[in-house]
């Protein structure tokens, strides 16, 4: 189930405090930093907006 559009528009980055978006690729639903890049992990329709548990991009 896709994050309320409510929690996206207060969220952040806690990198970088960019903006963030709602992304699904197939069963794997993240929060990604259109900024920085980190994909942080929806577990159980929550966001875990934690750097250590973040994802960095590829390539950095």
């Amino acid at each position: 189930m896709p994050v309320d559009k409510e929690l996206l528009d207060i969220l952040v980055c806690p990198s970088c405090h960019g903006v963030v978006e709602y992304r699904q690729e197939g069963e794997r639903e993240s929060i990604v930093c259109t900024s920085c890049g980190l994909r942080y992990p929806v577990r159980d329709d929550i966001p875990v907006m934690l750097i250590d548990e973040a994802e960095r991009p590829p390539g950095t």
